[in-house]
């Protein structure tokens, strides 16, 4: 049976601060502009040289021997799955880690790969517990393939993997005989706010992508890097699943434009998410997770409005928002402004108030 969504309610109030997700972000116009120059080929056989460009770029930045430009950042993770894994391997990751909950079973249904959930605050797992998972290799147990890390971890507030931890979970995984994979999509939110090179964050890792349609604002598009012969293998899955593309150059211009245009400015977002937490904080009743990148969680439940409720609420003044596992998720991007962030401040808590 088809799906036919909705038809759109012509009385809903259009959305003014969209704080719903940075997947929420347009393309600039200086970014558009570089889409129209676009030099193009078939992507498919190599022949688009702005795509080969932004491989290039992306391989560099990851230090890794190659890389393929993907249409989404879940086709990087379920290829590189389907790369390294055979039916019946496991992988394990984090359990709130977005191969888990946010990608439709898509490694069980089209690998037949088990994925084991790891525990931890804040979305991340401890080295400590990612060793007392793995166990001797035995015919009674699936053989234990692949680790995964998502940096940041969206669930568990956009938080930043430090980088002590990624060094020792690549070492427990290389004494076991694990492949290590980073789902990166915001992965350049933790480079700038900590500091630390994409090469450096990513060292050990065998795999890594970034996403360029989140906070970098690309319309569309990841690129994932490895090493030759493991790309050359996700090219394959790409193939098998319908990724190839011709004329991807236009899209691939606007990646290469973030990547010299919207990175550094990141910032900004981080800066933006602060100054949201600050102000629901000094609103009694809330409770705020204080940010470390560009994701707001918070419960207003305390204030008397149920989360749901607050969503509804904003969304009927122009501000959208989303529930995400019992709690608010603001994220902030390029198209939210300092002012927007104060208004929706002002908005909360006028809602708080007549609650």
């Amino acid at each position: 049976m088809s799906y036919t969504p909705a038809p759109r309610d012509p009385k809903a109030p259009l959305v003014r601060i969209n704080l719903l997700s940075d997947t929420q972000t347009r393309p600039t116009p200086a970014m558009r502009e570089a889409m129209a120059r676009a030099e193009v080929g078939d992507e498919q056989i190599g022949d688009d040289p702005t795509v080969n460009l932004l491989c290039q770029r992306v391989a560099e930045l990851l230090g890794k021997e190659a890389a393929v430009f993907m249409p989404s950042g879940t086709m990087c993770n379920v290829a590189a799955t389907l790369a390294y894994c055979r039916p019946g391997d496991e992988i394990l990751a984090h359990a709130t880690a977005h191969v888990i909950a946010r990608e439709g079973g898509a490694h069980a249904a089209l690998g037949g790969f088990q994925i084991t959930p790891l525990s931890g605050d804040d979305g991340q797992f401890a080295p400590e517990t990612f060793r007392a998972a793995l166990h001797p290799r035995s015919r009674y147990q699936p053989p234990q393939v692949l680790v995964s890390v998502e940096q940041t971890a969206n669930i568990g507030g956009g938080t930043i993997w430090k980088k002590s931890a990624l060094d020792e979970i690549v070492g427990i995984a290389k004494a076991h005989g694990l492949a290590t994979h980073m789902d990166g999509a915001r992965l350049l939110n933790a480079c700038v706010a900590t500091g630390i090179s994409a090469r450096d964050m990513a060292a050990g890792w065998d795999s890594a992508w970034i996403d360029f349609s989140k906070g970098l604002g690309a319309p569309i598009g990841g690129v994932i890097a490895g090493s030759r012969d493991f790309i050359d293998e996700v090219w394959r899955w790409k193939q098998r699943l319908g990724g190839s593309m011709r004329q991807a150059g236009i899209c691939a211009a606007a990646c290469i434009h973030a990547l010299d245009h919207h990175v550094d400015r990141l910032a900004d977002d981080h800066a933006n998410a602060r100054a949201l937490a600050r102000g629901l904080s000094q609103i009694d009743g809330i409770e705020v997770q204080q940010p470390e990148t560009n994701l707001v969680f918070f419960k207003p439940d305390g204030a008397g409005v149920a989360g749901d409720n607050m969503v509804a609420e904003l969304g009927r003044r122009g501000v959208l928002l989303a529930m995400m596992d019992g709690r608010i998720r603001a994220c902030t991007h390029l198209d939210v402004t300092a002012g927007m962030i104060e208004e929706t401040v002002g908005l909360v808590r006028e809602i708080v108030r007549r609650a």
